[in-house]
């Protein structure tokens, strides 16, 4: 059972951001296991027990990062990650396509739903989608103005795909989109009902994953 996370969850992540190599890793593996894998892999499971609790129609499956790094994907970095992030979906793919999620760092923490990655096709079965039904989406907008919680994240196109109005453009023109919630690390997530709190969240958000479902599904 989730318990919190500790201040010295926060420590370990930014002595491991300076410290990022093998050797002084394998010696303080017990501490990141005690300190920062198991309240994550508890904050997980138990998320993903109550969005099943609540939504069992949606057969949601979770996934947990690894803090290891692909090491054919190194680029000069460390071979450990800076973060942790698990994910909600109900469908096999890794990355392609919408999904709920929530990661934490050193610094700060976040969550939302949306995509990690998305291809083009995806995007413009997205916005044929939205010219040939621009109500719903309007309605999903309105109710992201109308509070202050997440916000609008992907990057947007250089050249725009095209005008549907003020409200919409800002979705209608991204590569990719997702609504975020940013926190610097403390508050919420060192309580033990952020399994809960992230449920809450994540119900809100529950609206805009069905409509990204239903127009830009995840690619076989």
């Amino acid at each position: 059972m989730f318990r919190g996370f500790t201040k010295q969850t926060s420590k370990f992540m930014w002595d491991l951001t300076f410290n990022n190599e093998r050797t002084w890793f394998k010696e303080h593996k017990q501490e990141f296991e005690l300190l920062v894998m198991k309240p994550f892999k508890e904050l997980a499971r138990d998320t993903h027990e109550e969005m099943q609790r609540r939504y069992p129609e949606m057969g949601l499956q979770l996934h947990i990062s690894r803090i290891y790094r692909d090491a054919r994907r190194l680029h000069g970095r460390g071979p450990y990650k800076d973060h942790l992030w698990f994910s909600l979906k109900n469908w096999d793919g890794l990355l392609q396509g919408p999904m709920f999620w929530f990661e934490i760092g050193a610094a700060d923490y976040s969550y939302g739903m949306g995509f990690y990655s998305a291809s083009p096709a995806q995007m413009e079965s997205f916005r044929v989608g939205v010219d040939a039904n621009p109500a719903r989406l309007e309605r999903l907008a309105r109710m992201v103005k109308e509070q202050d919680e997440f916000r609008l994240d992907g990057e947007e196109y250089k050249r725009p795909k095209g005008d549907v109005g003020e409200l919409l453009n800002p979705w209608y023109n991204r590569k990719y989109l997702g609504l975020e919630c940013r926190r610097d690390f403390g508050g919420d997530v060192l309580k033990s009902g952020m399994p809960q709190m992230l449920a809450d969240s994540f119900g809100f958000l529950m609206p805009f994953y069905e409509f990204f479902m239903d127009l830009c599904s995840p690619e076989e």
